[in-house]
């Protein structure tokens, strides 16, 4: 998703000041009802900023209970009970119940958000919950470059994935958490979970230090998964070992590779194990 709610909201200010709406020389004023709106050169419009109050302070303009669109190609929403402005920098912190909604659906929630829209970056250090239709990620400290469709959750990280609901009455769901980084990477529908990495489906477990997540175009499903270092399968009372293992969902096969390993219990409970190249 493309977060460009400080770039309109910088305009903004920029454009008050400009128009002698709001005066750099006085050190303080206020403003009830804040509202603007923005047009592109074609005279359509392509933002607008609410608010229900604006304080002047200094090089600072505070917002409270902002309420920001977007439109054109890019079409969201971004709420927070209060907003920073930084005339200077451009610089904005929202805080408080920030939420952005895109058109799509797609949802980010959380405590603060900080954007720096000359270096394109998002961070916060707070929890953090992304959903979408077929999918939700939750951690601890985020930083995104919006421009470059790339995020990363920082700690604590726990996906759940919907998976093949065409295919089934009910979808299945794939939760996939790790000790962090995950890091997702929408341009090319690719995700890394890094550190303790544990995936769970219908009563199968698989563990790896490293996970590699390719989806299909839209997100919305998971094509292959690549599980790099000490691999672990658990299934029932059996288990599988393995220093790599790749997942392809179109045929649902697992290629286990360095040193493969099988523990398989049997109908009359002991154990038979084979291992391979």
């Amino acid at each position: 998703m493309k977060f460009k709610f400080t770039t309109f909201i910088a305009v903004a200010i920029m454009f008050c000041l400009s128009a002698g709406w709001i005066s750099a020389e006085e050190p303080e004023q206020k403003f009830h009802g804040f509202n603007l709106q923005g047009y592109d050169d074609t005279g359509e419009k392509a933002w607008n900023v609410n608010g229900d109050t604006a304080d002047i302070m200094g090089s600072e303009i505070i917002l409270s209970n902002v309420d920001a669109n977007t439109f054109g190609d890019q079409k969201m929403n971004v709420t927070a009970k209060k907003g920073t402005v930084d005339q200077i920098s451009g610089k904005m912190r929202l805080e408080d119940d920030v939420v952005i909604t895109s058109e799509d659906g797609k949802r980010l929630m959380t405590d603060t958000l900080d954007w720096d829209r000359n270096e394109d970056l998002v961070t916060t250090e707070d929890d953090v919950t992304i959903t979408d239709a077929r999918m939700m990620a939750t951690g601890t400290g985020m930083e995104a470059h919006p421009g470059l469709k790339t995020a990363e959750i920082k700690e604590d990280v726990t996906v759940m994935i919907e998976t093949e609901p065409e295919k089934k009455e009910e979808s299945q769901t794939v939760t996939i958490t790790s000790d962090g980084p995950m890091i997702i990477d929408q341009a090319v529908s690719f995700a890394t979970f890094e550190d303790n990495v544990v995936a769970v489906q219908e009563g199968r477990t698989l563990k790896a230090d490293r996970m590699e997540v390719y989806f299909d175009d839209q997100m919305a499903g998971i094509t292959k998964m690549v599980c790099l270092g000490n691999v672990e399968i658990e299934q029932g009372e059996n288990r599988t070992f393995a220093q790599k293992a790749v997942y392809n969902a179109a045929d649902q096969k697992l290629i286990l590779s360095g040193r493969p390993k099988l523990i398989l219990l049997t109908e009359g409970e002991s154990l038979f194990a084979a291992s391979g190249n």
